[in-house]
């Protein structure tokens, strides 16, 4: 595996405090608890399901609403 060196700004104090503690505490060093998170953000990111509005599909709304669309537009436009 290759690394990077990297500066980050603008991460929050008291989160980025709590983060080397707890890596401390795992034995990790700072590089390698980031790589762990940026790899379980990236998992988490990828499973999330991308939704287009082209994926929204109709659904009957129960007997009886069969011609709702026609006529609420007959209500509204005549």
């Amino acid at each position: 595996m290759t690394t990077t060196q990297l500066s980050v700004k603008e991460v929050d104090k008291n989160t980025f405090r709590e983060f080397k503690a707890e890596s401390t505490r795992e034995g990790l060093k700072i590089g390698q608890a980031l790589t762990l998170a940026m790899q379980q953000w990236l998992k988490i990111e990828k499973k999330k399901q991308k939704r287009s509005f082209l994926d929204f599909k109709p659904k009957p709304w129960g007997k009886g609403t069969e011609r709702i669309s026609e006529e609420t537009d007959k209500a509204l436009y005549q």
